[in-house]
């Protein structure tokens, strides 16, 4: 056997050892994969910002006799005004649940002015910290007290509000698997036009997504990684979205490859080489930009950006190893029934992007001016957003404990009923009741519980939850009581508000720095990193303001989430800058083969325009299935990421790039060697006769 045999025989070997190697892999990370949902929290110190009053107050809660307190408020209603009979029939509920659960303190009955509405607080330690049981007591709780005769019963207060809100984000897992699985094939299929082809990709972004859970449970053991609903619902639909663009563009090279190659493993080795480098610079680009919320004070944001990446890297991992394999094994039969033959040519069509590239040329820079006026007109839309979403506004739907807080708005427009937690010194607690009793905007404070050194005060403001007489009141109290800690659901939104304020000043500034590095390193330019950069930001301000003109006016959101603007901008910026690598990767291959600026700029949209629109469907689509969660925070994150990347892919990489590359020309490459001019080539001298 020849050395060329030999090589070949080796080479032939490569699919199936990197299909094996994988099966090692799942097969280690398996045990780890199934365990990710039992450290995925929801409490609220997994979102609140770390160093914040109100992050303090629930962390000390947590160390109190019994753990995190569970405050519910038994709502009991009828339009007409409340019968003896009712009285006595809630007497009995609270009764019976104080029976069956350990409750902090008697629960006392406190009616409305307008004798319609009977309230009782109930507050209970019994559950500690464990979600599950809180979850438990709280559904306990709505099994007793139950709707009687025309008598209406809501369980409401902060701790129902987070059962509701868990409910939603443990939904997160298997609709939202399903979901984003069912978008991607229909996609696939359309785009393929194969019976067989869609599948790999599909499977591929499967075995990836099952390597990422396995990865960031190993995460969270090894670093404390904070794990939620939210950030393992992103990374599900980064590996889905950004492997399935991945593999959009390697399947389309190979394609290419197919027709100027005899046998599959060179094709592919060719494919590789040839789209490889815009892969991993893209991906590169997508987790340096979501590292950079390790920078952010929020706890969930931080928590996003690291699960984030193992996602993005991940599908990396799989798209460029197990993909090519699988492909490879399968040979051209998996394109059937449009099988790329060797030395065949594509039939020549006159496509969309050539069209749109024909445009784009002709008049650049009136395009260009046309797309600003257009985006800058879009942008303004975000004026009109609406402002920070109440917890009670929180949820699409209207669960249980909102109607039972919209019921006490209504009864009790005088008075607050979600208390205001005050942990205090041990030593320092008849001094900070009686500060607190003097303080402007305070109804009514309690001493609930002590221990460990703190004591806790439950606080009742005389304004309603969330309004800007109690955030007033809140902040009155953070200035008095020195040496003392503020928290409870409105004071965590007040910090939730700041804190989001603070990180967009410290993550946006590191994201476009980390992002115009690598586009530089990349493109060996200045300026076209420049182009890519301030495309994304228009970008974003455009998507944020379609979001303000149909958030309020068409979806009935009455607030928008603090965490939306920082990443919507960490995603649009990381995943639009993906497709520009793409865009301008090509552009620069046409350039050094020498094609000249305008002609290389048409060629890289009419090349690849196909994929990065499929691309851009595809990513769209899977952060669109976001619009379908029951809390108003994903939908809003979904609908703006999916409405950036479609104008960034259609509007932004087809028109406004390409055509501030024909207008600038060379310089779009400067100061690289691209930027110059060639020498003209001079005519060679024939030599002189000798005479």
């Amino acid at each position: 056997m020849g050395a060329g045999e030999n090589t070949r025989t080796r080479r032939r070997a490569i699919p199936w050892v990197a299909l094996a190697l994988w099966i090692g892999v799942l097969a280690i990370v398996s045990p780890f994969a199934s365990k990710l949902a039992d450290v995925q929290h929801n409490r609220v110190t997994d979102y609140l910002p770390a160093s914040a009053d109100s992050t303090r107050v629930a962390k000390i809660q947590d160390r109190l006799p019994g753990g995190e307190n569970t405050e519910l408020v038994l709502v009991y209603h009828r339009d007409g005004g409340l019968t003896p009979a009712d009285r006595t029939t809630a007497g009995q509920q609270v009764a019976a649940v104080a029976r069956q659960h350990a409750l902090t303190g008697t629960p006392k009955g406190t009616p409305s002015r307008d004798g319609t509405t009977l309230v009782y607080p109930v507050t209970s330690n019994e559950p500690g910290t464990d979600e599950k049981k809180r979850d438990a007591l709280v559904d306990d709780v709505r099994h007793i007290a139950h709707d009687q005769d025309g008598l209406t019963v809501r369980v409401g207060g902060p701790s129902a509000l987070a059962t509701d809100a868990s409910e939603v984000y443990q939904s997160l897992g298997g609709p939202l698997l399903y979901t984003t699985v069912a978008v991607v094939a229909v996609l696939l299929i359309l785009i393929y036009r194969s019976p067989l082809l869609w599948l790999v990709p599909l499977a591929v972004a499967g075995v990836a997504d099952f390597l990422s859970m396995g990865v960031a449970y190993g995460l969270h053991q090894a670093f404390g990684t904070t794990v939620s609903g939210q950030s393992s619902g992103v990374m599900t639909i980064l590996v889905f979205g950004a492997g399935t663009d991945y593999a959009l563009l390697l399947v389309s090279r190979y394609r290419e490859e197919l027709r100027r190659h005899e046998r599959p493993p060179e094709a592919m080795r060719a494919a590789l080489r040839g789209c490889g480098p815009a892969v991993l610079a893209s991906s590169g680009t997508v987790a340096a930009g979501l590292l950079c919320l390790l920078a952010a004070d929020l706890n969930s944001s931080r928590g996003m950006g690291p699960l984030g990446t193992v996602g993005v890297l991940c599908a990396l991992a799989a798209m460029l190893t197990l993909l090519p394999a699988v492909l490879v094994l399968l040979g051209r039969r998996v394109f059937w029934p449009l099988v790329p033959a060797y030395g065949s040519t594509p039939t020549a069509r006159r496509s969309l992007f050539a069209a749109m590239g024909g445009s784009a040329g002709r008049r650049p820079k009136t395009v260009l001016a046309l797309g600003a006026v257009l985006l800058g007109g879009l942008a303004l839309g975000a004026l009109n957003l609406p402002g920070t979403v109440k917890q009670q506004d929180s949820f699409v739907d209207r669960p249980d404990s909102v109607a039972a807080m919209e019921t006490l708005a209504r009864a009790y427009p005088e008075r607050s009923a979600q208390p205001i937690d005050v942990i205090t010194p041990a030593g320092r607690t008849d001094a900070t009741l009686t500060a607190i009793r003097a303080t402007h905007g305070v109804a009514s404070a309690r001493r609930t519980r002590g221990g460990d050194g703190w004591t806790e005060i439950s606080v009742l403001a005389a304004a309603p939850p969330q309004s800007t007489g109690e955030t007033a009141t809140i902040k009155e109290l953070r200035h008095t009581l020195k040496g003392s800690y503020v928290g409870g659901p409105s004071a965590q939104q007040i910090d939730l508000e700041d804190t989001n304020a603070r990180d967009r000043l410290v993550v946006v500034p590191i994201v476009l720095v980390s992002v115009l590095l690598i586009l530089v390193a990349l493109l060996r330019s200045l300026v076209a990193p420049l182009i890519l950069a301030a495309a994304v930001i228009a970008v974003w301000g455009a998507a944020l303001g379609i979001g303000g003109l149909v958030f309020g006016p068409l979806f009935g959101f009455h607030g928008t989430d603090p965490g939306l603007g920082l990443l919507s901008f960490v995603f649009l910026v990381a995943l639009g800058v993906d497709y520009g690598i793409f865009l301008m990767h090509r552009m620069r291959e046409e350039s050094l083969s020498g094609a000249e600026p305008a002609a290389a700029a048409l060629t890289a949209l009419r090349t690849t325009g196909g994929v990065i629109a499929s691309a851009g469907l595809v990513l769209a689509a899977t952060f669109a299935v976001l619009t379908n969660m029951g809390l108003v925070q994903l939908v809003e994150l979904g609908f703006v990421i999916a409405v950036g990347v479609l104008l960034d892919t259609f509007l932004v990489r087809t028109y406004l790039v390409t055509s501030a590359s024909v207008a600038l020309g060379r310089r779009v490459w400067w100061p690289g060697p691209l930027s110059r001019t060639p020498d003209p080539v001079r005519p060679v001298r024939e030599p002189q006769p000798v005479k």
